[in-house]
């Protein structure tokens, strides 16, 4: 779906899910924080126009090309997946209560241990931080596995963390890349 989803699609797609984009023995499966209304009403990860994912995905190197969010379900052939912390759609990402972040973090460690991603790569520091308990991590390679993935913290893609130029996480996603290379 290309189209803008209209106001009442937005407003229907409060607490929906979609599904995850995900297979076994993935190199890397992104965690978002939580699907935004947008992807919510597509029905696609990091969906929102603004939302830096993608173009950090690319610039980074893990695709060919700029992949729109309507393409997600190539990622498992380049070993990429998408899953996300909270599987509710919310308008924001602080709509979360810690209580649902630390929820979600048991539900990813199983997630993690069942399908046995080489690396999980979490988009967000403020949810990770929450979720599995760590409040100093910061972005970059972290020193406890979950689920026997090696964990990467990358830094918030919308548009609302500013504070990330496209260039810089463009460049924290490059890091991932070259440690996934490296091991």
């Amino acid at each position: 779906m290309r189209d803008r989803p209209t106001k009442q699609q937005l407003a229907d797609a409060e607490n929906s899910t979609i599904p995850d984009v995900l297979a076994p023995g993935l190199d890397v499966l992104f965690c978002g924080i939580n699907p935004g209304l947008y992807s919510g009403a597509t029905g696609h990860h990091f969906a929102r126009p603004g939302n830096r994912f993608w173009p950090a995905l690319h610039g980074g190197g893990f695709t060919p090309r700029l992949f729109h969010p309507s393409e997600q379900d190539q990622l498992p052939e380049l070993g990429l997946g998408i899953t996300n912390v909270v599987a509710r759609a919310s308008a924001r990402a602080d709509e979360l209560s810690p209580r649902e972040l630390r929820d979600g973090g048991v539900r990813l460690a199983a997630k993690v241990a069942e399908y046995r991603p080489r690396w999980l790569a979490v988009v967000g520091i403020t949810a990770y931080r929450t979720a599995f308990g760590r409040p100093k991590a910061t972005v970059g390679r972290q020193h406890e596995p979950i689920g026997g993935a090696a964990v990467w913290v990358l830094p918030n893609p919308s548009g609302l963390n500013a504070h990330w130029t496209a260039a810089a996480l463009a460049n924290e996603f490059g890091r991932l890349k070259a440690a996934l290379h490296s091991q």
